[in-house]
C-alpha cells in the first residue's frame, strides 16, 4: 500500500507551492521584478506575469525597466511570455502591456532567433488580427 507516501508527497508539493507563491509575493514587494518574472513563468502563471509587467510599467522610467528584464530572460522564459502574451493582446485592457513586451522582443531578437521560438507561428497568426 502506497497510499501514505502518495499523500506525502502530494502535501509536499502544495507545500513547495505555497512558499513559491510567497517568494512572489515577496519579490513583487521588494520590486525584484527579474526574479519575480521567471518565478511566475516557472509557475506557469501568465496572469501573474501580467500583474508584474504592469507593475514594472507603473514605475519611473517603466518601459526601460520592462525592457531591461524581458532581455535578460532565457530564451525558454521568452517563449513562454509569447505564449502568455498571445491572450493578454486580445483583451483592450491588457492589450498595451503586449504590445510592449511584443516591441521589445522584436527589438531585442534577430529574425532567424525568433523563428527558433516554439510556436511563433501560430503566435503570429494570433497576434495579427488584433494588432
Amino acid at each position: 500500500d502506497v497510499t501514505e507516501i502518495e499523500e506525502k508527497e502530494a502535501q509536499a508539493k502544495q507545500e513547495e507551492q505555497i512558499m513559491k507563491e510567497q517568494e512572489l509575493s515577496n519579490l513583487l514587494h521588494e520590486k525584484r521584478y527579474l526574479k519575480a518574472l521567471g518565478l511566475a513563468i516557472s509557475l506557469d502563471r501568465p496572469h501573474t506575469v501580467l500583474m508584474v509587467v504592469k507593475a514594472i510599467l507603473k514605475e519611473t522610467d517603466g518601459r526601460k525597466h520592462l525592457e531591461e528584464n524581458i532581455v535578460r530572460l532565457r530564451k525558454d522564459q521568452k517563449e513562454a511570455v509569447l505564449t502568455f502574451l498571445v491572450t493578454w493582446n486580445t483583451n483592450s485592457r491588457n492589450c498595451h502591456e503586449a504590445q510592449a513586451v511584443i516591441e521589445i522582443l522584436l527589438k531585442h531578437e534577430a529574425p532567424d532567433s525568433l523563428l527558433q521560438y516554439s510556436g511563433i507561428k501560430s503566435a503570429v497568426e494570433s497576434l495579427l488580427p488584433y494588432t
